[in-house]
């Protein structure tokens, strides 16, 4: 990585410049909170974000700790709750969402759930909580994550979100919306999209510093490499300026090794 920033900041704005404005965009906490508050700081003023636990287009005083902290309500126009969010979602109303999880597979499923079988795993996660409602009902749904093998697989374990399910026409196959799906997966190597006619996984740009090699070998399935992959455009001084001053200047997702 190139000096003056680390591997957080660069996925952090990154993700923020995919968020255009006047549109609205369904967050939990950490960095997809970070890069929500910095668009609406840098490109997108009119940004609406909406959290699961019911704050509607707040305007964030602070970095919240939980998608329940009051200051996910802070100059909202709605303090609601989760049943409201869910429905805005499957109504169509919702244009981005932020996941994580710990795998995600050349289709773009996310398993937060289990590692191993179902019934006797090796690890239980969380689960879905807004998660599977995010993926299913919001029109692209974008990732931002640490890339390795462990986490890039062939086939996630458990489908907790929806991806492209197992390729072209299975999510409405499934009565999920048509035109619906995975976005962008922004790590910290490359940002990837996806095939429109296979649906796979396909490296869009690479990070400075990082070469083509190190993204094949930090994921379990070859994703699609095109004619021609760009280097991602590295943060701005203005965009890191206003993260680690306004966005996070506690350090508390930016500090993270």
């Amino acid at each position: 990585m190139e000096p003056g920033y680390n591997k957080i900041e660069m996925m952090i704005c990154t993700a923020a410049r995919f968020l255009e404005d006047g549109k609205t965009v369904a967050v939990g906490t950490g960095a997809p909170c970070a890069a929500a508050m910095l668009a609406q700081k840098v490109n997108a003023p009119n940004l609406v974000i909406i959290f699961e636990a019911g704050g509607l287009a707040p305007l964030l005083p602070q970095m919240p700790i939980s998608v329940g902290d009051s200051r996910t309500f802070f100059r909202g126009i709605m303090a609601a709750g989760m049943n409201e969010m869910m429905t805005t979602c499957c109504r169509g109303l919702v244009d981005y969402a932020f996941l994580g999880g710990a795998q995600i597979d050349k289709f773009g499923n996310i398993n937060s759930t289990v590692i191993g079988d179902y019934h006797k795993p090796k690890v239980r996660f969380p689960g879905s909580g807004g998660a599977n409602d995010f993926a299913s009902f919001c029109w692209q749904t974008l990732v931002i994550t640490v890339q390795n093998k462990t986490r890039f697989v062939e086939k996630v374990d458990f489908i907790t979100s929806p991806g492209y399910l197992t390729g072209p026409g299975e999510r409405e196959k499934a009565g999920l919306p048509a035109g619906s799906g995975p976005y962008k997966i922004i790590t910290n190597l490359a940002v990837m999209g996806f095939d429109p006619e296979t649906r796979e996984m396909m490296i869009e740009s690479i990070h400075q510093g990082v070469e083509l090699i190190d993204v094949l070998e930090n994921s379990s399935f070859k994703p699609i490499i095109p004619e021609k992959t760009s280097i991602t455009p590295p943060p701005s001084e203005r965009e890191l300026q206003i993260l680690r001053r306004e966005v996070d200047p506690n350090r508390y997702i930016i500090g993270r090794q």
